[in-house]
């Protein structure tokens, strides 16, 4: 599980994406599924504040198994490149039903940090 947090300079905000990682960056799509009609916050935020923050968690009923992994980096909206797209259809092979999107989000990273139980 991923969760994206972007802020406008006043507010955060979060939301559950998914991800791949493609040249060195991580890349979000911004893909097909049903939105709002509205902008996107996500993007609006990344335009006007590019520092971005994507936390990867591992939940299990067996917590000794928790972890997670947060990567502080800087993110740009980017055309999705063929590459991209096949990238991202084979990790997530819903893709095939779902369009991947003409652009994402590009984070390349400035920190990690990660924990275990």
């Amino acid at each position: 599980m991923a969760r994206l947090a972007t802020s406008d300079g006043a507010q955060p905000h979060i939301v559950p994406v998914v991800f791949c990682e493609f040249g060195g960056a991580l890349y979000i799509p911004i893909d097909g599924k049903r939105k709002s009609g509205r902008p996107l916050k996500r993007v609006a935020n990344i335009e006007r504040n590019p520092a971005v923050s994507l936390l990867i968690d591992e939940y299990h009923d067996d917590w000794s198994r928790l972890r997670w992994l947060r990567i502080d980096g800087d993110a740009e909206i980017v055309v999705t490149t063929p590459e991209l797209a096949a990238a991202l259809t084979a990790k997530y092979p819903q893709y095939q039903r779902v369009q991947v999107g003409a652009s994402a989000i590009r984070i390349v990273h400035r920190k990690l940090q990660t924990w275990t139980a």
